[in-house]
């Protein structure tokens, strides 16, 4: 089945803003590259900032899902290792130049309070995300884990772009592997 005008905008839009920015990514080029007139964007999307507002929201969605998925199939006591290495997959496939996300805070922090506060909303997805991991595997009781866990993988995010991915997300690993022993052999 052919994909409808929407999503066609909103892949093109995706894969644009990801390689070029935000803002230096124009309306023209978007719909040149997708394939339509301009009135076909604008029938789908009020403005620029509601198609940004869209592209991040729908990357999000996927990104969840793919967390989710990873978490509910995760065996009993790995759950964190599970998000761990989705979010890995993740960066593997999609985010070989660091974090959308990240560069729509940083793009939009002086021009757009919405779109600033749906990116920093999804970092705060992933770090609920990670607290549930932890208190699954039993580990909740180490104050600060997922916020370390956390911030390893932000980390990741960006030594994906300056490293080899394979030798970035083995890094990380061995970090929250460190992290994890840790808390194992102090749990109570």
């Amino acid at each position: 089945m052919p994909a409808s005008k929407r999503d066609q905008l909103l892949a093109t839009a995706e894969r644009l803003f990801y390689e070029q920015g935000f803002h230096a990514t124009g309306i023209d080029r978007i719909v040149a590259a997708a394939g339509v007139v301009r009135m076909t964007l604008y029938n789908h999307f009020a403005s620029k900032e509601a198609l940004v507002a869209a592209v991040l929201s729908a990357r999000h969605e996927r990104f969840m899902a793919s967390l989710d998925s990873a978490a509910a199939s995760a065996s009993p006591g790995q759950v964190t290792h599970a998000l761990v290495d989705a979010h890995g997959h993740w960066l593997e496939r999609y985010s070989r130049h660091g974090c959308i996300m990240v560069k729509a805070m940083g793009e939009f922090a002086e021009h757009s309070a919405e779109i600033h506060a749906l990116a920093t909303a999804a970092k705060n997805d992933l770090l609920v995300r990670l607290e549930a991991a932890v208190a699954s595997d039993g580990l909740d009781h180490h104050a600060g884990l997922a916020r370390r866990l956390f911030m390893v993988l932000e980390g990741s995010n960006t030594a994906v772009s300056l490293l080899a991915p394979q030798t970035a997300l083995a890094e990380t690993r061995a970090v929250v592997d460190t992290l994890l022993a840790a808390a194992r052999s102090d749990t109570p």
